[in-house]
């Protein structure tokens, strides 16, 4: 029954591909599926070779998942969850911006700044964290349960120490802060916001530590829950500290720290009692026993974390560059640049769920010794994010004067706002392919040459082509839209670059598998 089923996926494969119908099939069983061989020849000379999987307990082939969606489902029901967490964390930072712009514009201003140090090297460290993810996908996949759980307890040191370095860095920041040429009203109320930030940033860490625990073994509604019901606790804390409700002392931007450090300390109490009391999380025995940390751990930890964590940093100190070199311009070019990062970012978070729901999935595959199948849910993430990224640039394009009227009034940031819009929606589509091939690789544990391609990417061609056509150009200096030129070309080099590796690693999965499998019949 196994041979017959192989069998008629493989003709289901052919007739949906339309293959030349000149194959030899060899059928062999390994690791609990059955597989199909096929081999095309065209014109005499060796072709493509086909492999058909038919998994016997989920009954999961190359034919089924590309005809009925199987990986669609799949990645979306993973990445909708992921993406409502990821909209909640946004709209924190949006919460804070619009109640302490509406204080004075001090605190606003004083906040902005604040947000600028505070996010990019929370990246950075929460980056580092995001190897969990990976870490749980494979061992989930492999059904090493109480691996998983060893695992957490161990990592649980690292995101403690970072936490805690963390918030050393922050409370300490006006040692940086002070040599800043900031005006001293606006400084004092950045370092005291810093400091109520640096508060929280265990909290955090650990926060997001549990996070990825949960989301790579697909449990990601409960992270959604937990960071929406963060989002709506946000506010009236925000309201309390920041204008003295309530008979709390009246802080101003600093009051949106103190909330945001509450806030953070809720959430991660409610991670861990929902993970101590939920069933599904009961086979891992995440709490179980007290383990101390484990060099070997640490060590894989930071090999697979480093890379993501340097990852963001370069992307983000891309967008940071870019800012300053269009500074010199004035303030119309660089709150019309602002304006439409802004808007490409919010755009941003549709392919960024589905990479990041690529990374539990394909980690899972893997873990499962199912590298096919794990090709075909990282090929779908590709479709998916390119699907996802075209719908984002026609939204822009149609409707994209309205969005910027929302950000301001001013028409001079107006007209040249909207100009700039339309490359942000030309931005979408490579921004979305590369998070898709980057989400994958990190399902394959695959970090440092990502990360090597990113430098490359930015900083060899984005940024110094970006800086050429601003200032110099071809003829004249294209002023803002010359550096998102220089973006889009480095976007699309990486693109193409991560595309190559992640079909350089699949293929290596794939024959890897086929080598050992014969072994095992």
């Amino acid at each position: 029954m196994q041979s017959c089923a192989a069998i008629v996926n493989a003709i289901l494969l052919f007739a949906a591909f339309g293959r030349v119908p000149h194959q030899r099939f060899e059928m062999f069983t390994a690791h609990g599926f059955v597989a199909v061989i096929t081999t095309d020849f065209y014109l005499g000379t060796t072709g493509d070779c086909h492999t058909v999987f038919v998994d016997t307990h989920h009954k999961v082939s190359f034919a089924t998942a590309m005809t009925n969606g199987f990986e669609f489902k799949k990645l979306i029901k993973i990445g909708i969850p992921i993406f409502g967490s990821q909209l909640s964390y946004a709209l924190m930072g949006t919460t804070d911006t619009i109640i302490a712009g509406r204080a004075s514009a001090n605190d606003l201003a004083g906040l902005a700044v604040g947000t600028a140090f505070s996010n990019t090297i929370w990246f950075f460290f929460t980056g580092i964290i995001f190897a969990v993810t990976p870490i749980v996908a494979q061992l989930y996949g492999a059904r090493k349960f109480i691996e998983i759980g060893q695992k957490l307890r161990e990592i649980l040191w690292v995101a403690a120490g970072l936490g805690l370095l963390m918030a050393f860095i922050f409370f300490n920041m006006d040692l940086i802060i002070n040599l800043l040429p900031i005006k001293s009203s606006i400084t004092s109320i950045t370092i005291d916001y810093l400091k109520a930030v640096s508060i929280g940033w265990f909290f955090v860490t650990i926060f997001t530590c549990l996070r990825c625990y949960s989301e790579g073994m697909t449990y990601t509604k409960p992270v959604f829950y937990i960071a929406f019901a963060g989002m709506l606790l946000n506010i009236p804390l925000d309201l309390i500290f920041v204008y003295g409700w309530l008979g709390a002392p009246k802080l101003g931007g600093v009051g949106c720290g103190i909330a945001t450090s509450i806030v953070s300390f809720i959430m991660m109490i409610s991670i861990i009692i929902y993970i101590n009391f939920s069933k599904k999380y009961k086979k891992t025995e995440p709490f179980s026993k007290f383990s101390l940390p484990s060099l070997d751990t640490s060590k894989e930890v930071f090999k697979l974390g480093l890379p993501i964590g340097l990852g963001i940093f370069i992307e983000l100190s891309m967008f940071s560059g870019a800012a300053i070199i269009l500074s010199v311009l004035g303030e119309v070019v660089v709150a019309s640049h602002s304006v439409a990062i802004n808007i490409a970012s919010l755009f941003f978070m549709v392919p960024l769920a589905i990479g990041l729901a690529s990374s539990t999935r394909v980690g899972n595959l893997i873990g499962e010794n199912n590298p096919i199948q794990a090709k075909i849910a990282a090929t779908s993430t590709i479709i998916l994010c390119m699907g996802g990224a075209f719908i984002n640039s026609i939204i822009i394009i149609s409707f994209g004067s309205l969005i910027v009227s929302l950000y301001t009034t001013e028409l001079p940031v107006l007209e040249l706002a909207a100009s700039l819009i339309l490359f942000a929606a030309i931005f979408q589509l490579p921004d979305g392919i590369q998070m898709g091939a980057l989400g994958s690789l990190r399902g394959y544990k695959d970090t440092f040459i990502p990360m090597i391609l990113l430098l490359i990417s930015y900083w060899i061609f984005a940024m110094p082509i970006g800086y050429y056509l601003t200032n110099v150009g071809f003829s004249s200096p294209m002023g803002a839209k010359g550096m998102w030129y220089g973006m889009i070309i480095g976007l699309t080099i990486f693109s193409f670059l991560s595309i190559m590796r992640l079909r350089w690693i699949m293929k290596l999965k794939i024959k890897r598998y086929f080598n050992q499998a014969p072994q095992q019949l």
